[in-house]
């Protein structure tokens, strides 16, 4: 049991020094698919809290495609935003889309020809 108590204190001070020397540098980049939808979501700090969130469809053919994520251990909650579509397979939405710095659940609703589908991610924002 201790040797446990201690791999978790280990963990979590690396996931802590990855997050915090990250600085917000990099983008973060997901993939996720479903049943009729692929994408990648580039989510990536602008200003303070102003974020642009970049859904890229990997497969399939999308109209229109929704963002929202959730942090449930702190109980936030971001509305959801129509993504624009500035061009073929490319979806963008921007704002104040994250609260916080931590772990998201990111819900990314894709609408096209094959039907509606929401596809789920999660998501380390860092500062």
């Amino acid at each position: 049991m201790r040797k446990a108590l201690i791999a978790a204190a280990l963990v979590a001070v690396a996931v802590t020094i990855f997050v915090l020397g990250r600085g917000g540098g990099e983008p973060v980049r997901v993939t996720t698919t479903g049943t009729h939808y692929g994408v990648t979501v580039v989510i990536d700090k602008t200003a303070e809290r102003d974020f642009t969130v970049e859904i890229l469809l990997d497969s399939g053919d999308a109209d229109a495609v929704t963002f929202s994520a959730v942090m449930p251990t702190m109980g936030h909650a971001m509305p959801e935003v129509a993504a624009r579509k500035p061009g073929p397979g490319r979806f963008l939405a921007q704002g104040d889309l994250f609260s916080m710095t931590g772990v998201w659940q990111l819900s990314i609703r894709v609408t096209g020809r094959a039907g509606e589908e929401t596809l789920g991610a999660s998501a380390l924002i860092s500062g």
